[in-house]
């Protein structure tokens, strides 16, 4: 018996059990498509972070106050030291002492209810600060302009805002030139942001930007800062730029011992490097976890098929009776459970390229092409795997025994 007949009569064999193979096919079907799929969300999970982190630019370093550490002793670190203050910011944008670093911006964070007329919000960012801020946060003007070095000279109460915040205020108007008041304090709006989304909790389109000198006089007071914005030259300085932070604020702030340092530094780069890294690991895991599906669909392969074997004993005694030889009963059976997860894994494929179209958990999945190969490969080889014993215990049988058997 040559290999086409082998097929032909494989192929007979399962179509005379139909909804047997449908169901065993199906059980490799939802193992190699939950594997695409579910490393899909992974990968897409996984970009979509890393796009947002490079949306806040992967050459930034952020200057914060405090030391490193939790609870008491962070919080025994966060009131000691020198706080940060504007000076910082002007030493930190120094060419000579900091070649790596491009600019510098201070942050004061204000907490104020904004108004105009009967609406009110409340924005999630209130943010005074100078205009290289928004080039080292990647921050978008779309309508409107930004505010310039001479509104931070002169003290002048302009405004740079979010959409959220503009809709919240000004419905579906234009708010480019219209005055809110936050604060009881009047504030022009001169520019209006590029969406920037939701990060987390917090709408990174609950907005308003200013220069830093209005929201001190207005409404922090001068003094400390929140936090420093750095933009390095380059991704590849970063460490450099980063070195050069540190001794900067060790000298001004007096820090003769790394441990004591009343900031701390929060490295884009180094943060994108870790993120990638563990949202590798939950992908990885993803996969394992829908893995086990492929498995139960090779168990299940193994139940069919000997099934199938002691249904068909006589069959088998008969056929070999006649002069068929061990390999054309091991190669049918083998046949068999091969065509059963070849058509489950391609059915998977199509199942998955097609469930990664939509969204899930509010993750866009993105195929990873090495993923469907894999799954693919692996229902084939379960085919033959779990196929290989029933296969075996068919070829084995004695005919005169499968004559016997009623």
């Amino acid at each position: 018996m040559n290999f086409f007949e082998m097929v032909r009569f494989a192929v007979r064999g399962l179509v005379a059990n139909r909804l047997r193979s449908a169901l065993t096919t199906l059980g490799i079907l939802i193992g190699v498509g939950s594997v695409i799929i579910l490393v899909a969300v992974g990968n897409g999970s996984s970009k979509q972070i890393q796009d947002n982190i490079a949306k806040l630019g992967t050459n930034t370093i952020t200057v914060m106050r405090g030391g490193g550490g939790f609870g008491a002793r962070a919080q025994s670190r966060n009131t000691q030291g020198k706080p940060l203050t504007v000076g910082d910011a002007v030493q930190l944008s120094d060419k000579k002492s900091a070649p790596n670093v491009k600019q510098a911006a201070p942050v004061s964070n204000a907490t104020s209810v904004c108004t105009n007329g009967s609406s009110s919000t409340t924005p999630a960012s209130f943010i005074g600060t100078w205009p290289s801020y928004f080039e080292a946060k990647n921050t978008k003007v779309v309508k409107g302009t930004y505010f310039t070095n001479d509104d931070v000279t002169e003290g002048r109460r302009v405004a740079v805002i979010g959409k959220t915040t503009a809709s919240d205020l000004f419905g579906e108007e234009n708010p480019i030139g219209k005055v809110m008041r936050c604060g009881g304090i009047p504030f022009t709006i001169v520019g209006l942001t590029e969406t920037a989304g939701s990060n987390g909790f917090l709408d990174g389109d609950s907005l308003i930007i200013s220069p830093i000198t209005a929201v001190q006089r207005a409404l922090t007071g001068y003094g400390n800062i929140s936090s420093i914005v750095v933009q390095a030259k380059s991704a590849k300085v970063q460490d450099q730029a980063q070195i050069e932070i540190e001794s900067i604020l060790d000298r001004s702030h007096g820090i003769s011992n790394v441990n004591s340092r009343d900031y701390r530094l929060l490295n884009q780069a180094s943060l994108l490097a870790t993120t990638t890294s563990t949202t590798k690991v939950f992908t990885v895991l993803l996969g394992a976890v829908a893995a086990i599906s492929l498995l139960v669909g090779g168990i299940g392969i193994t139940n069919i098929m000997l099934v199938t074997v002691v249904e068909r004993t006589r069959e088998i005694g008969i056929r070999k009776a006649i002069g068929a030889r061990r390999r054309a009963i091991l190669g049918q059976f083998l046949i068999e459970a091969t065509i059963l997860s070849l058509v489950g894994g391609v059915l998977g494929v199509i199942v998955g390229f097609i469930g990664s179209n939509f969204m899930i958990v509010g993750v866009k999945p993105v195929i990873v092409p090495s993923s469907v190969f894999l799954a693919f490969g692996v229902s084939v080889f379960i085919g033959l795997f779990f196929g290989g014993y029933p296969a075996s215990r068919a070829a084995s049988l004695r005919p005169i025994e499968a004559l016997r058997y009623e």
